[in-house]
């Protein structure tokens, strides 16, 4: 497999930033890692050979990044504040900086980008998703939490609410804003066994229900674990439907 990587300075994070390439060519599928993980996280825990034929095959070609959740949401040593107001300034690097890298990666400028991620990450795609669904088009979210007030610690500010995608689509009224994320694919994918929380995938479903936006609600059986060998088989499941 083709494996390409690339680092530069970010401007909106104040710090060097590297993405893992991986495939010639295919639709462009943008994944955040877990937690506080890296970009070559999913390459070790076995997902990208998993997805290996699709990559090869030309169907997808994945953008992996870094993510700064040890900087902001998880860092117990910020104030609440300034972990709000880094997550913001990773919106910008992804929607400034990422985005357009991968339009000139792929030689397509405007390129519809797929994001995608497990955990920690599936909240990081969906936020993507619904905040910049002009360039970011399509949605596989895993296992995913989409309310971030519990790392808030009780603190609430406008920084919270746009990156808290319970709040801001409960009232989201903007007719066009509705209208492109109207014409997006949005999966919603969970287990319903160990550590697994299929109701935050509930949740959500049933805020995009309410403001008329189609989506798929794939709940998997209660056998299927918050842990990397269902990520693995959800998004080679999900791969060849969509791409």
């Amino acid at each position: 497999m083709h494996k390409e990587s690339h680092r530069w300075y970010s401007p909106n994070l104040n710090q060097e930033m590297p993405i893992a390439v991986y495939g010639h060519y295919g639709a462009a599928l943008l994944l955040y890692p877990t937690a506080a993980a890296d970009c070559e996280e999913y390459e070790r825990f076995g997902l990208i050979e998993a997805i290996a034929g699709h990559i090869d095959s030309g169907r997808v070609k994945v953008f992996s990044i870094n993510s700064i959740n040890r900087e902001s949401w998880m860092n117990e040593r910020l104030a609440p504040a300034e972990r709000a107001w880094r997550q913001v300034c990773y919106d910008r690097y992804v929607a400034q900086e990422v985005a357009p890298f991968i339009a000139s990666h792929c030689r397509t400028p405007g390129i519809d980008i797929a994001a995608s991620g497990a955990s920690f990450g599936a909240f990081h795609a969906a936020n993507t998703l619904f905040k910049h669904s002009n360039r970011f088009r399509t949605l596989i979210a895993m296992s995913g939490s989409y309310d971030i007030r519990p790392y808030c610690d009780g603190y609430y500010d406008d920084n919270c609410y746009f990156n808290n995608p319970v709040d801001y689509l409960s009232r989201l009224e903007d007719p066009w804003i509705l209208g492109q994320l109207r014409q997006c694919r949005i999966h919603i994918l969970s287990g319903q066994g160990a550590w697994e929380a299929p109701n935050r995938s509930r949740e959500l479903s049933a805020i995009l229900n309410r403001k008329g936006v189609p989506h798929n609600l794939d709940l998997w059986g209660h056998d299927v674990d918050h842990d990397w060998p269902w990520w693995r088989k959800m998004l080679n499941v999900y791969i060849p439907r969509l791409f």
